[in-house]
């Protein structure tokens, strides 16, 4: 991605709140549509496996790439800031989640 680890676990958030958007308000009207169905646990593992990749590339394609090319310190500074940044980001969503359904 970049060399930012805000933007980068920014990323990964949008990723992750998009991917759960779809399950949750489009669950419904595949869930009737494919009841028992062997296509549903082949979907959730492709859709995990993609998930897997997708975060691989958003976590470590940026310092892996800096890693080969020799800037190895810098490499595994921005892998850790991006995964600082990234629980950062996930814990302020859990406390605003937590707020919103206690307030509610």
């Amino acid at each position: 991605m970049t060399k930012n680890p805000v933007i980068n676990a920014l990323g990964a958030l949008a990723y992750i709140a998009g991917l759960v958007s779809i399950i949750f308000y489009g669950g419904d009207a595949i869930e009737h549509s494919v009841e028992n169905s062997i296509f549903v646990p082949i979907a959730f593992l492709s859709l995990f496996v993609f998930s897997a990749a997708t975060m691989g590339y958003i976590f470590l394609g940026k310092p892996l790439q800096m890693f080969l090319e020799g800037e190895k310190k810098e490499a595994v500074d921005l892998f850790l800031k991006t995964l600082l940044a990234f629980a950062g980001a996930a814990a302020a969503t859990v406390t605003i989640g937590l707020y919103i359904t206690s307030v509610l």
